[in-house]
């Protein structure tokens, strides 16, 4: 079964326990029995990016292994807020708010999943049914000490910030909806870890043979730094169109291919080893990245929009075509000259100077088409450049004296 855990185990940060997950897998085989394999999302927001699409992923390695894969939506849960990481008390999403965004996550997650084998559930069949006894029962499972345990609830009180006391309910709620579900497995974030060890014990404390927990780690943005995120502007969008989703992923450097090779393709893991031998070889790295390009706006789009998207690419950037819509912009520049890090942020391609020091390091910068190698590069007033960051970020910027 050594493979089979390699192609499970693909792109986790942790498993607990480790030991206890691989026996689990090989009790279920000599049974005949397939494992329950529990993902949930709350759904917050309207869309999904391929940062969410983690979990999916590992969900169907799972389900490709013969295994049931649960979907569930946290419909109830959703209204609380999940309190993970944030510095302050989340507003309340309504009931209607949360029905809202969750219509648009089942067509989204079967673009990764198999409709056929499975599960959707919403954790309010079971959570609404609870009433005040049975949350009282619940909560007389866990002490405040615990609580208090989980990184972000003790520096909000270490720091005086109010924790409100449905807050402490949600790692509880989320924990018994491994226990309605007699989940085997739960994955989650990283950031999540606390909250899937409460399912371990709350199914102890309920007479359940406790689940195991694996994490998957959080996926970096375009920028190959920050956690992928709308808000940063560093997204891949499981909606976006087709040439944007292909035009992202050829933006990203070559270093942070790799990873989104380990984390988000589903080719098998002897294919990346040959994919990465060829590149250390001499092959050039752009046509592994179109590569994975084409297969992940295939998962999404389909196979005749992926070679479409990929096609168009090659037009436009692989010839020396250029966009047609670059941004231009003035920048003033001081006496002594202004450098390219800080040069590439006054032009909006990148988000510090430090970012902008990191793309000259990974050979992503490009000044009138030609490669950038020095970082320590100055600039003098006078005259009007072509910026280029990656594949997808240009900008004609016109220096000006200050």
């Amino acid at each position: 079964m050594s493979s089979e855990f390699a192609e499970l185990e693909r792109g986790t940060e942790e498993i607990l326990p480790k030991d206890e997950f691989r026996a689990r897998l090989r009790e279920a085989a000599a049974r005949g029995r397939r494992l329950r394999i529990k993902a949930g999302f709350d759904p917050t927001a309207r869309d999904l990016h391929l940062g969410h699409t983690l979990l999916l992923n590992r969900l169907r390695a799972f389900q490709e292994a013969g295994h049931e894969a649960v979907f569930l939506i946290g419909d109830f849960t959703g209204m609380i807020g999940d309190p993970t990481g944030k510095n302050e008390t989340r507003k309340p999403l309504s009931r209607e708010q949360v029905a809202e965004n969750a219509k648009t996550y089942t067509e989204q997650v079967f673009k990764i999943l198999d409709p056929a084998r499975t599960t959707i559930e919403f954790n309010s069949r079971w959570l609404d049914a609870l009433g005040a006894e049975g949350i009282i029962r619940i909560a007389a499972q866990h002490t405040v000490a615990r609580m208090l345990e989980r990184d972000d609830f003790a520096k909000r009180y270490a720091g005086g910030q109010p924790i409100a006391i449905h807050e402490f309910l949600y790692p509880l709620l989320q924990g018994y909806d491994s226990v309605a579900l007699r989940a085997d497995v739960e994955l989650g974030g990283t950031d999540q870890k606390f909250n899937l060890l409460v399912g371990r014990h709350l199914q102890q404390a309920f007479g359940q043979r406790p689940q195991c927990i694996m994490t998957v780690p959080i996926l970096e943005g375009l920028d190959g730094v920050q956690k992928m995120s709308k808000s940063l502007g560093n997204y891949i969008g499981v909606n976006d169109p087709p040439a944007e989703m292909f035009g992202k992923i050829m933006s990203i450097s070559d270093s942070l291919m790799w990873r989104y090779y380990d984390l988000l393709s589903f080719e098998p893991l002897s294919t990346v080893r040959e994919l990465r031998a060829s590149v250390e070889a001499g092959a050039n790295p752009r046509d592994v990245k179109m590569r994975l390009g084409v297969e992940i706006v295939s998962r999404f789009h389909g196979a005749a929009s992926a070679e479409a998207a990929r096609a168009a690419f090659i037009q436009q950037f692989s010839k020396g075509g250029l966009p047609q819509d670059i941004p231009e912009v003035s920048v003033a520049v001081p006496a002594q000259g202004i450098s390219i890090a800080r040069l590439l942020r006054e032009a909006g391609l990148v988000g510090s100077n430090a970012e902008g020091a990191r793309m000259v390091e990974q050979r992503a910068v490009r000044l009138d088409q030609q490669r950038v190698e020095d970082r320590g590069l100055m600039l003098s007033a006078g005259g009007t450049h072509l910026l280029q960051v990656g594949t997808r970020r240009y900008a004609r910027v016109r220096l000006v004296a200050s």
